[in-house]
């Protein structure tokens, strides 16, 4: 029997038939996926992990067993008395998950009344463009804006809008990772027009109303609820091809999301929920697409993690790690999936003296073979993926580390620890150098 747990399963079960999957509230979850949670979230025992073979067959193949030998087991009266007030809020975007989704764009934009789309791709990508025009016999395709770029540069945007401009398209379809998204949402906001997108990588920014744009260098960052696409076509179908090596370093840039949802200032028990079950789910399956990329259990877990982790970034604010990927991608030029996979162990480690021992204990469960220790099962699972540790070997100069230092500490923000200068050179230095995370920062 596979280890890998069969989540295609808990999605016939907990949603429909994957075949037929249309929209999703963000909370309607498996039921394997509920029952999990709640064991992970709640308080903690000493009784030993336990499988969920209560669950039917139909929900779950195979066993589902947390990494730690403890678990949650609800205690409603503690629970109650214990629990610190928040504030959530749901993102209202239309969620349609499964195998051969794509089929359903037609459907999609009849429903939206929506009739002359852009489609949006990435030079690399024109091929997908042209596939999903191929779908669309009904539709009349305002065409296809094929220069999306990478850190979505303003001017790459108004070149964009003019194209769009002179077509009277109605609506934007991008298909791709987050340099086309980033592009989609860009236009988006500017334009008012409605905005679906299809991922075809782990990275999650489909699932936030959030849009980093790069002018004169300097990468910022913005929020606003209109900005957040309004339906997300995840078909897992389409990452099949994906690139082991993109694969890899896009799924850890997921779970920044959902590491940096637990120490968020606005945290609540939804998202954390989130976050947990994306980080296992990723964790485990990212080192099964290396070793299997054609397995379409482990490409629908990575995917499922994916949305989950996406909807973390889009439901609460982020830290340092955000902060320097951001700093270093936009001033650097540095690629956005790999700053963020070779950062997220030495962000982490600065940040995790100032973590409640609780979320650190999270943390460290939700890594396979972390032993209880979060930077030791990240390291551990970079190493699984064998993907690049070093931001100098994408071009990055040790001169410039100092320049990235004063970026990062120049405004302030939230941050579970004080941000200070010395520190985060010394995250960064190591990060240039590749060196591995430690904690003792």
């Amino acid at each position: 029997m596979s280890a890998l747990p069969t989540v295609a399963g808990a999605f016939r079960s907990g949603f429909m038939a994957s075949s037929r999957l249309s929209a999703l509230p963000l909370l309607v979850l498996p039921r394997p996926t509920v029952q999990a949670c709640c064991q992970r979230f709640l308080l903690k025992t000493s009784a030993p992990s336990q499988k969920l073979s209560s669950l039917p067959s139909s929900s779950f193949s195979t066993s589902y067993q947390t990494p730690s030998t403890q678990h949650y087991s609800p205690n409603f009266d503690t629970l109650y008395n214990t629990m610190e007030p928040f504030t959530y809020t749901q993102n209202p975007s239309r969620v349609i998950f499964g195998s051969g989704t794509l089929k359903q764009l037609p459907t999609e934009l009849t429903r939206q009344n929506l009739s002359k789309p852009l489609l949006l791709t990435t030079p690399e990508q024109v091929s997908q463009g042209e596939m999903v025009q191929s779908l669309l016999t009904d539709f009349t395709v305002a065409g296809i804006f094929s220069q999306a770029t990478m850190h979505t540069p303003t001017e790459v945007t108004d070149k964009a809008l003019e194209y769009m401009k002179s077509t009277a398209a109605d609506c934007l379809i991008s298909i791709g990772g987050g340099s086309t998204i980033g592009l989609g949402k860009a236009m988006s906001i500017r334009t008012g027009l409605p905005h679906i997108c299809i991922p075809t990588t782990y990275a999650g920014s489909e699932m936030t109303p959030i849009l980093g744009e790069t002018a004169a260098g300097v990468k910022k960052t913005r929020s606003d609820p209109k900005i957040l696409p309004g339906t997300v076509v995840y078909d897992v179908d389409l990452t099949m091809t994906l690139p082991v090596g993109m694969s890899s370093t896009s799924g850890v840039n997921a779970i920044a999301h959902a590491v940096e949802a637990l120490y968020a200032t606005n945290a609540n028990p939804v998202t954390s929920l989130l976050a947990l079950e994306g980080i296992r789910a990723l964790a485990i399956a990212l080192p099964q697409i290396v070793a299997s990329p054609q397995s379409p259990e482990a490409r629908q877990l990575a995917l499922y993690g994916a949305w989950l982790c996406g909807s973390c970034l889009g439901s609460v604010g982020m830290s340092l790690h955000h902060k320097l990927c951001h700093t270093l991608g936009g001033t650097f030029n540095l690629p956005h999936a790999q700053t963020h996979t070779i950062v997220l162990p030495h962000a982490l480690a600065y940040n995790l003296p100032g973590l409640a021992p609780e979320v650190q204990k999270r943390l460290g469960d939700a890594f396979p073979e972390s032993n209880g220790d979060p930077i030791r099962g990240l390291n551990v699972l970079l190493e699984k993926l064998g993907v690049e540790k070093a931001l100098k070997a994408y071009g990055m100069k040790e001169e410039d580390v100092d320049k990235a230092a004063d970026l990062a500490v120049a405004n302030p923000y939230a941050n579970p620890r004080k941000v200070e200068r010395d520190g985060v050179r010394e995250v960064i230095r190591r990060a240039w150098a590749g060196e591995p995370a430690k904690q003792d920062l």
